[in-house]
Order: structure tokens, then C-alpha cells, then sequence
């Protein structure tokens, strides 16, 4: 058989961790939530969850619904997504490897015996402690490294920059209530356009670009809650293609792979 993964999270850091590892040969199976709170919904696997299927990159997922459906998918090359939030897959599927790419901030309730190769993303993953491995997603020079023992930078809770605009890229609902999209992902808006609602308030771009993410219309959110994403480059491409950033931590989690000679010939066969 060859090398297994589960990964807790199907928004875009998850996405981009599974589209490196099944490109690299490894079968993904992708844990989800009954509704996933994703943005960058082109890139993300979760994406399943809505439509049944999705192509992250040329990289297919299949939302399955049954324990034995999700086996089949793993066998056909493809990437199985699963509606279990706990992980309870973990205890049929014969997972090799636990990648948990939900960003919660928080300590993970599942810990090291989860599966041989237990890797967090970000803050909140202590190495030695609640898993093998921790991945850095802060940019700068240290995104992508594995830390083997302690932890990843401290969350700041700042958005990343782009041309200028920090914390206006990011789109949050001003009130708890039903988001409705008025735009649709890849559309240019103009400063001030309506973007969505939330009940009857409205959500206004900042700035002219145009609509790299947004969440599932009529999903229930929370007040402060990400709803969406507007990218000033006004570049159509980066709607679909796999963030930089995403790739390189997906390239930090196949690295802590690689280093355990048992995991590196499931995937590849290389020698030990």
C-alpha cells in the first residue's frame, strides 16, 4: 500500500500540503466539517463538501460518503474528502501520517500515537509534545521550516500585505446572521461595491481588485468572521493556482515525511 495521509483541514495551507503529496506519489484523505468556513473555496479541497467534487491545480477530490467509497477514491489516485471533524477515520483508513492544517492556534485534542508521523501547522503545535513535527506559516525567512522540537512563531493576527493593503484585503462579517454573496469569485469590484451581506448588512470593498475568496453563500457566520478575500493585482490567475506560501509549507510536511526512512519507502521506494 502505498503512503497514507489524513489531513485535518481542507481550506488552502491544507489543500496545498495535499496537492504536494499526492503529486509526490502519497494517497490524501482529507478531514472536513459539515460546512468548512473556507474562502479561497478554487483552491481548497473542502470546496467537495459543496459540490460533490472539486480539481485543486489538476489535482481531483471526491466528497465520500461512505467508509468503503473512501477507499476506493485513495486507490484511484484521487483525494478522498470525508465530513469527520473528529478524524474518526484514523481508526479504519491505516493512516501513515496526520497533518493538522486547521490553523486553530490552540493544542490539537489528538496527540503523538495518532499515527507514526503526527504534523502540525503554526502556533499552538509544541514538537516533542503533541506531535513529531511542527511546520512554520509565518512568512518571512523561516515559512516552510520543520522544527523538530518547540514551536512555531507567535500568531500575530495580521493579515500578510499585498501592494500596500493589509488588513483591508480581508472581508469580515459585521454581525452574526446568513452571509449572501451579491459578487462571485474572480469578479473585479471597485471600491465601495457591495461585495455580500450578512442579513441585511452590507459588506463594501475597500478598494478596487478583484474577488480571490469567498465563503459558501448562506453559511452561518459570526461577527468579525473571514467571509471573503480581494486581491489588489487584479490578476485572475491567483483565484486558482495554490498560494506560494501554502507551497512551501506543504514542501516543509514532505520534508518531515522524507525524514523517517520507513515513510520515505512507502512513498518513493527510495532506500533507507
Amino acid at each position: 500500500m502505498s503512503l497514507r495521509v489524513v489531513i485535518r483541514g481542507g481550506g488552502d495551507l491544507g489543500s496545498g500540503v495535499g496537492v504536494r503529496l499526492r503529486r509526490a506519489g502519497a494517497q490524501v484523505l482529507v478531514c472536513e466539517l459539515p460546512q468548512p468556513l473556507v474562502v479561497r473555496r478554487y483552491v481548497s479541497f473542502a470546496e467537495a463538501v459543496f459540490s460533490g467534487d472539486t480539481l485543486v491545480e489538476e489535482v481531483p477530490a471526491i466528497l465520500c460518503l461512505q467508509r468503503d467509497q473512501a477507499l476506493t477514491v485513495l486507490e484511484t489516485n484521487k483525494v478522498a474528502v470525508l465530513i469527520d471533524s473528529p478524524a474518526e477515520c484514523l481508526n479504519w483508513c491505516q493512516a501513515d501520517v496526520l497533518v493538522d492544517c486547521r490553523m486553530r492556534k490552540s493544542p490539537p485534542e489528538l496527540g503523538m500515537d495518532a499515527a507514526s508521523l503526527v504534523v502540525g501547522l503554526g502556533p499552538g503545535f509544541i514538537a516533542g509534545v503533541n506531535c513529531h513535527a511542527v511546520i512554520e506559516t509565518k512568512r518571512g525567512p523561516t515559512l516552510g521550516r520543520v522544527y523538530w522540537n518547540g514551536t512555531s512563531e507567535a500568531d500575530t493576527s495580521t493579515p500578510e500585505g499585498v501592494n500596500g493593503y493589509v488588513e483591508q484585503r480581508v472581508l469580515r462579517a459585521p454581525r452574526a446572521g446568513k452571509f449572501i454573496a451579491t459578487v462571485r469569485i474572480c469578479d473585479f469590484v471597485n471600491l465601495g461595491q457591495v461585495i455580500g451581506q450578512v442579513d441585511d448588512t452590507p459588506i463594501r470593498a475597500a478598494f478596487d481588485g478583484v474577488v480571490r475568496g469567498l465563503v459558501a453563500d448562506g453559511l452561518e457566520v459570526e461577527a468579525g468572521m473571514k467571509v471573503g478575500d480581494i486581491d489588489p493585482r487584479n490578476d485572475l490567475r491567483l483565484c486558482s493556482l495554490v498560494s506560494d506560501k501554502a507551497l512551501a509549507v506543504g514542501g516543509g510536511v514532505l520534508e518531515a515525511i522524507l525524514a523517517y526512512p520507513e515513510l520515505r519507502r512507502r512513498l518513493c521506494g527510495c532506500p533507507a
